[in-house]
């Protein structure tokens, strides 16, 4: 089955609703979704997610949405998520993904800006974020319906523009029972979706200003996508995931949605992302995708866990580890393992390397992936040691999600892959990379002067500075953007410089600041668990975040920290003065955007005072 549509998928000739009816009517009782509720994962076959979407979508053909239909979505990730998605693009509209941590104003902004007519919540909290962005900027011109997925709470709210999810299904329900000949036209309406129909609208996170909205086809998502499944062989039997980050990121979109329905692959939902690690153990994905924070934590978590263990637990967790780094490097730099080493390193394997998998709840991955922003390299070899296949990704939203990717023969660690097939790519004079592939975007909503600032004769430019190393590979050198020239006219690459730094167990955020000065500073983020363990081991006694970063001896911790990392790198590229932050860095402050990336043009004014105790 796989191998005839293969060629199909390779061209992005299907629309994804298309593709959920193939699934439907192929395999209707196979397992497609899993959800935890009150501590029962409960099953959706292929047959019931076509028919959810069904009925959803009638449901919003009764309230009057159809072809060029723009419908946002803003909760965290559940089925109903999926079901508006795809119902939504069945109809021939487009899906605009909002952030569940957006605070109201970029709420506001997102849903006049995409002319949304329809916004599904996922619960009370997002609801309250629609009537507050009208109460404070007036009504939206073009919302004509708030549908929201879970209604507790909700009891006393106006009604008139307001349904339940069930509501929704229910009126698509009642439709079809007075109208039978529409269940064939809800087909009809698929088949008549066409592959380069705008699919989905995803915004920026805003780093630089205000979010853009990309515009991405159906043949964009599919033709970045399709790679990975050759690749690396995904196949149904091999592919189940976990859903755990923002499905408005196109990064999750590719691994939830598009591959699941390009392969039939099984996706389960985490209860939320604080429960990721506890679900991972539960589920034991075949595939699994994480942005560098969580893969940091879960090393974390493990380094963390055999602190509290016995020392003979210890002393062989070190051990397995340390034999593992040495054998790690030597494969590396292209030796090969004696019989004795290869005897010693399956016996760190049983002993050590299995157990933390399987605490980890990764035992069973046989490719986990990386992207969304840079990685330590060290981050990447400790999984790698273990036994864990972490392969990194790049892409962007405008290339729909993935235009490099590393595999089994090229994955040089701290790289970013080689160029997926048929992409065309060249670097700049001043080192961007710009590239060319039926995957990039079709440009931003109602926004032409940013689209042709962004495609320049066919060539998307991406904004990243890149090297190119001689196996083919790339590395990302930093956002084109993020470069610090100092005074003394030295181009420093600031993101090389802070991965080193969390790298520490004892620092979570780094900041790397010194644009037009004479030397390098840097805004420090303590890691509030790892550091308040080091604190009570040393009988220090404190209340909060605040408290705890003001303290002397973590002061003196940290520059402990930065002096290690100091030594690895050149004296001009040296951190010369830091500022603990009093306060973990927030979103819902400006600080962050939604995927977790810092705001680096608030930097210098929303942090004022701590720029003076570093420059004066």
């Amino acid at each position: 089955m796989m191998n005839d549509l293969s060629e199909r998928f390779k061209a992005g000739d299907h629309t994804l609703p298309q593709l959920l009816m193939h699934w439907a009517d192929t395999i209707p009782d196979e397992l497609a979704v899993r959800e935890k509720d009150l501590g029962i994962w409960n099953r959706v076959t292929w047959s019931e997610y076509f028919t959810n979407v069904q009925f959803f979508a009638l449901g919003l053909h009764t309230l009057g949405f159809g072809r060029g239909g723009r419908l946002a979505i803003a909760g965290e990730d559940t089925p109903e998520w999926l079901y508006s998605d795809i119902a939504a693009q069945a109809l021939g509209g487009m899906t605009v993904g909002v952030y569940p941590t957006n605070p109201w104003p970029e709420l506001d902004y997102i849903l006049r800006h995409s002319k949304s007519s329809v916004v599904v919540c996922g619960d009370q909290e997002q609801v309250d974020k629609v009537l507050e962005a009208e109460a404070n900027n007036g009504a939206f011109p073009d919302l004509k319906m708030i549908v929201c997925v879970d209604m507790k709470g909700m009891r006393g709210y106006d009604r008139a523009r307001l349904k339940s999810f069930d509501e929704v299904v229910q009126a698509g329900r009642d439709h079809v029972s007075r109208h039978p000949e529409d269940a064939n036209l809800f087909r009809d309406s698929i088949q008549a979706t066409k592959p380069d129909d705008p699919a989905v609208v995803v915004y920026t996170s805003g780093t630089t200003g205000p979010p853009k909205g990309a515009l991405l086809s159906h043949r964009n998502l599919l033709v970045a996508s399709f790679p990975l499944i050759a690749q690396f062989d995904l196949t149904r039997d091999r592919y189940s995931v976990l859903c755990y980050l923002p499905l408005c990121h196109v990064a999750e979109r590719i691994f939830s949605t598009i591959l699941s329905l390009m392969i039939g692959g099984e996706v389960n939902f985490a209860e939320s992302i604080d429960t990721v690690q506890v679900n991972l153990r539960e589920i034991a994905p075949k595939v699994f995708l994480g942005v560098p924070r969580i893969w940091e934590k879960l090393q974390y978590s493990a380094s963390i866990r055999i602190q509290d263990a016995r020392p003979t637990s210890r002393r062989i967790y070190n051990w397995g580890l340390d034999l593992g780094q040495t054998h790690f490097r030597k494969i590396e730099a292209g030796g090969q393992l004696t019989a004795m080493e290869r005897i010693k390193h399956f016996a760190a394997k049983i002993l050590v390397f299995n157990p933390l998998k399987r605490f980890m709840g990764i035992d069973k991955v046989h490719c986990g992936f990386v992207g969304g922003a840079s990685i330590s390299p060290e981050v990447v070899r400790f999984f790698r040691v273990i036994g864990v296949p972490l392969y990194q990704v790049y892409g962007m939203t405008e290339s729909a999600g993935l235009a490099f990717f590393q595999n089994a023969e090229k994955a040089t660690v701290g790289a970013a892959g080689v160029a997926s097939p048929g992409l065309q790519y060249r670097i700049a004079e001043d080192g961007e990379l710009e590239i060319k592939h039926p995957s990039v975007f079709l440009g931003y909503l109602d926004n032409e002067k940013a689209t042709n600032e962004t495609i320049i004769d066919g060539w998307l430019q991406t904004g990243d500075v890149v090297e190119q190393l001689d196996n083919g590979e790339i590395t990302i050198v930093d956002r084109k953007k993020s470069i610090i020239i100092t005074s003394g006219g030295k181009n420093i690459t600031p993101s090389e410089i802070e991965n080193a730094l969390k790298d520490s167990i004892y620092i979570a955020e780094a900041i790397v600041v010194g644009e037009g000065r004479n030397f390098l500073g840097a805004l420090l983020q303590i890691d509030y668990d790892t550091v308040g363990k080091w604190a009570q081991a040393q009988g220090l006694a404190y209340t909060t975040f605040s408290h705890l970063s003001s303290m002397e001896p973590v002061k003196e911790l940290i520059a402990k920290e930065v002096n290690r990392v100091n030594d690895a790198f050149a004296r001009v590229e040296n951190i010369r003065k830091f500022v603990l932050l009093k306060k973990e860095l927030d979103h819902d402050d400006g600080e962050m955007t939604a995927t977790q990336k810092v705001r680096r043009n608030v930097i210098e004014t929303k942090f004022k005072s701590e720029m003076t105790e570093i420059y004066g």
